[in-house]
């Protein structure tokens, strides 16, 4: 049996527009986190720097509200393969109606993709198999009952454990 990879899923952080800092909760898993996703939308350079001190590994992109700055250290698409999954990372997939099936045929050689944008936790597969994970945003609700991030863990290969965290009012 291979060691359990731990993944911390986040994306629209938005600081210090939608909060002045990440919450502590969240801040609090990057160590146990063999690898930090952002999906983008940080708007700030500080939050990239915190979370590349931090972190064992960051895979991350820029967003929509993602500046020059941010756009000339960070990708559109990243990708990482972890215990012979293949990770994918996008800020944005387009609308509900569809997803799936636009990113299975756009992402054919990934088997998971962690996208943001919406503000909206999401967990689907795609007919192809393709895992869509959406964290929503740990600092900007939007619309939704609660700020969220995502854990989760790759074991044998497989994902696993995938948990959506809300957190507490602020």
């Amino acid at each position: 049996m291979l060691p359990i990879v731990r993944l911390l899923l986040m994306s629209d952080t938005h600081l210090p527009k939608r909060a002045k800092k990440l919450p502590e909760p969240l801040l609090a898993e990057i160590p146990r986190a063999d690898l930090v996703v952002h999906a983008g939308d940080w708007v700030d350079t500080d939050t990239l720097d915190l979370l590349e001190s931090r972190s064992r590994r960051l895979l991350a992109v820029y967003g929509n509200n993602d500046g020059p700055a941010l756009r000339a250290r960070l990708p559109e698409v990243a990708r990482a393969e972890l215990d012979g999954l293949r990770f994918g990372v996008i800020h944005e997939t387009g609308s509900a109606q569809g997803r799936e099936k636009r990113c299975a045929e756009r992402f054919p050689d990934l088997d998971v993709l962690v996208f943001g944008h919406s503000h909206i936790p999401w967990d689907t597969t795609a007919p192809t198999g393709l895992r869509l994970l959406n964290p929503g945003s740990p600092t900007d609700r939007r619309r939704q009952p609660h700020c969220t991030y995502m854990t989760a863990a790759i074991t044998d290969g497989r994902l696993s454990e995938v948990t959506l965290h809300r957190l507490p009012p602020r």
